[in-house]
């Protein structure tokens, strides 16, 4: 059976970190290839946030609330729309399960993008045990028991971008064995010896990834996309900001694979919340982000990303206006 097309898209979690981003590439493309778009919001987000929901309602975009929870609400907020695209955030990713089962049985709901932007949660056979993989894991057990129901997963590994706890953000002196790029005090932690490979895609580019993939039915079916921006190293990320911040060489330490395994283990073991992002970054150094080919080209955008050149442009705005 052919891919469905998709037309009129309901997305859920749209004003978090990565789903700004999404929810704007899609809006690029309203009129031209996607009909109607709407949201799934609680209620909490339209007082919290109730500037950006209505930047999105001069849009456009129909914004539908209720409880992510409740059965019936998001039923409701089903109808009329045939693609779902979660951007939900990682404390609520298990709610995707129900989301998943309720697209499965209603009429008009056709396909399924999950919130996977992020690590390969199934890149080999460790994956299945990593600590943060576990509700991911779920979310795609529940996809593959669906009975009609089209879905692709948009694998990204991290993000380039240095927003607050990103790859390439600065991290507090007292955190910075975990890795950081600090543009005011020009100072760099790299994780393993510099050397090893690691691909990143920029946020912005996240949202055209999605937008692709959409526009890509048939190649993207049923199936994980393992897309990015650019693969790198360390070494050569320290070697860009220097350029970009003067040409002065910036101080570098190193935290050894083993160091950070250790800090990995003694953070889960006192409960700390920035456990699972130590698990990542192990995951990452190890090159857990490393394939022999991505699939940009698949969705046509294999010469349509961002650059090192842009993400560390980027990183400097953004760590310039946080000081």
């Amino acid at each position: 059976m052919a891919a469905h097309r998709t037309q009129n898209i309901l997305i859920f979690g749209a004003t978090g970190l990565i789903g700004e981003f999404i929810i704007d590439a899609i809006l690029a493309s309203k009129g031209k290839e996607f009909s109607r778009i709407g949201i799934f919001t609680s209620n909490n987000t339209l007082w919290t946030k109730s500037d950006e929901i209505d930047r999105l309602k001069a849009r456009g975009v129909e914004v539908l609330s209720g409880n992510l929870a409740s059965a019936d609400a998001v039923s409701e907020a089903y109808n009329g729309f045939d693609t779902v695209v979660s951007c939900v955030g990682r404390p609520i990713i298990h709610h995707q399960v129900q989301l998943i089962e309720l697209a499965d049985k209603h009429p008009d709901v056709k396909k399924f993008f999950p919130s996977e932007y992020g690590t390969d949660i199934e890149y080999g056979p460790s994956s299945a045990n990593e600590k943060p993989h576990q509700q991911k894991l779920k979310v795609r057990a529940a996809l593959k028991a669906t009975k009609d129901l089209e879905y692709t997963y948009v694998v990204t590994g991290p993000y380039g971008d240095a927003d607050r706890g990103l790859f390439l953000s600065a991290r507090p002196p007292e955190d910075e064995a975990g890795g950081t790029f600090d543009v005011k005090r020009k100072r760099a932690v790299l994780l393993g010896d510099g050397n090893g490979r690691i691909s990143l895609t920029t946020m912005r580019d996240v949202g055209k990834l999605v937008v692709a993939a959409l526009l890509h039915p048939e190649e993207a079916k049923n199936r994980a996309l393992r897309v990015n921006s650019f693969t790198t190293t360390p070494k050569d990320i320290v070697a860009e900001f220097e350029k970009q911040t003067g040409g002065q060489s910036w101080s570098v330490d190193f935290t050894p694979l083993s160091q950070l395994k250790q800090l990995e283990q003694q953070a889960w073991e006192r409960g700390d919340a920035h456990a699972g992002t130590l698990t990542l970054r192990r995951i990452w150094s190890e090159g857990g982000t490393l394939y022999e080919k991505r699939d940009n080209a698949l969705i046509g955008m294999e010469d349509s990303v961002d650059s090192l050149q842009d993400a560390v442009k980027r990183a400097i705005e953004v760590q310039s206006k946080a000081t």
